[in-house]
């Protein structure tokens, strides 16, 4: 496709055939409308009176929430510019945590009343640069307006924590959930001289349906969807020294293959025996170092399950990396690589290790009563999988909200 020609009249080729180009006021309506659209679609979620969105994907999957970052996510959008609605809700969710809605419609509104100063023939620079100047006095006006707080006010975060909730389906249970959500972040924050340092991954969120949305919990400690991995092993170990490892209970496997040449039953014995013999070598180095819970990254062979449950020692296997990490910051503990290296300073403290059936079905251990944890699980019960995911998205929110205030603690 040519769009221009050289002084000699020969085309200058820029876009690839197939390509259109649009220009003029007819671009701008057109974006501007696809902001509407989109503003119009999620404005009925808006506030408390605000409705749920039912969404439906491919697959035939439904999402119900009035999240939204959530909802955008979910829409398949293909205009340009509705696009970019959806990377302003994408970054507010990420930055903020809240207001994802809000952000949206009021980007809608923004272009809707710029396509209008545009239709009176007023520059889109003059529109931008007085867009600009009101977001300033915006901020000039908050900043005058706000309250100040003190970062550890449970009071005022409790609060904040209810406005975030009031919107969402757990709007009923939001004066519950608020101390848990306020609980949590102050669980997680450091204090780095006069500000704070928070971390929401650092907050775990378990979910799992059954029970009703005020069962919701907050453990502190860290809730492993994992069972202890032998039914001889104890079932609960008060004051537990943890030891989180994140290499294999197992025999290493050769770089290189090997044969060995077996001539009599004895040879076989040995063979095996010493198999057994490093094995328990590994079960001796945990016990040596006092640790009577050991939560390992990878696999534990049956031979050591046996000899951990002789020991009277409760072991999980296949926890996830990230979980191990939360455990470090509960507990205490130091990630071991090498068993050679585990020592008693190495172990995690907690109350109490627990393997504690949730639901109809599933066994999960909780290590909870940590002394001062940096890292904490909250546990979100409700009475089916969808209102499950949706308590989660209304937790997060909340969370990012508090987070904030303890940040910045200013409050219009």
């Amino acid at each position: 496709m040519s769009i221009g020609q050289t002084a000699s009249g020969q085309p200058v080729i820029v876009l690839r055939d197939g390509s259109t180009r649009d220009k003029g006021s007819e671009v701008l309506q057109r974006n501007a409308q696809a902001a509407t659209i989109m503003k119009d679609i999620l404005k009925t979620s808006l506030g408390p009176r605000g409705m749920d969105k039912m969404l439906v994907d491919g697959m035939g999957d439904a999402t119900i929430t009035n999240d939204g970052a959530t909802m955008l996510k979910e829409m398949d959008i293909e205009h340009p510019a509705a696009k970019m609605l959806l990377e302003i809700a994408k970054t507010t969710d990420s930055q903020v945590g809240d207001g994802t809605t809000s952000v949206v419609i009021l980007a809608g509104n923004l272009l809707q009343k710029a396509q209008e100063l545009n239709e009176q023939h007023l520059h889109p620079s003059i529109i931008i640069e007085g867009y600009q100047q009101a977001a300033a006095k915006a901020l000039e006006v908050y900043n005058e307006i706000a309250i100040k707080t003190q970062p550890t006010d449970k009071k005022w975060l409790s609060k904040i924590a209810i406005t975030s909730l009031s919107s969402k389906v757990v709007s009923e249970e939001s004066c519950y959930l608020s101390d848990i959500i306020v609980d949590s972040v102050l669980a997680v924050s450091e204090k780095s001289g006069n500000t704070y340092k928070i971390d929401l991954d650092d907050i775990k969120i378990e979910k799992k349906e059954g029970g009703a949305v005020k069962d919701t919990m907050m453990i502190q400690g860290i809730v492993l969807d994992k069972e202890v991995v032998h039914s001889g092993m104890p079932k609960k170990i008060k004051q537990a020294k943890i030891a989180l490892v994140d290499s294999a209970f197992e025999i290493e496997k050769t770089e290189f293959d090997a044969k060995i040449r077996i001539s009599s039953p004895e040879q076989i014995k040995q063979f095996m025996d010493e198999e057994t013999n490093l094995l328990k070598e590994q079960v001796n180095k945990i016990k040596s170092a006092g640790a009577n819970v050991v939560v390992c990254q990878k696999g534990i062979d049956d031979v050591v399950q046996h000899y951990f449950a002789k020991e009277g020692i409760m072991a999980v296997r296949r926890s996830k990396k990230s979980d191990l990490e939360k455990l470090a910051r509960a507990t205490g503990a130091r990630i071991i690589n090498n068993l050679d290296d585990i020592g008693s300073k190495d172990l995690g403290h907690a109350e109490i290790a627990e393997e504690r059936k949730v639901g109809e079905d599933d066994k999960w251990v909780f290590i909870e009563g940590c002394k001062n944890p940096k890292s904490v699980t909250i546990l979100v019960r409700s009475g089916n999988k969808r209102l499950a995911d949706e308590v989660e998205r209304s937790l997060n929110d909340a969370l990012s909200v508090v987070k904030d205030v303890i940040i910045h603690p200013l409050i219009v």
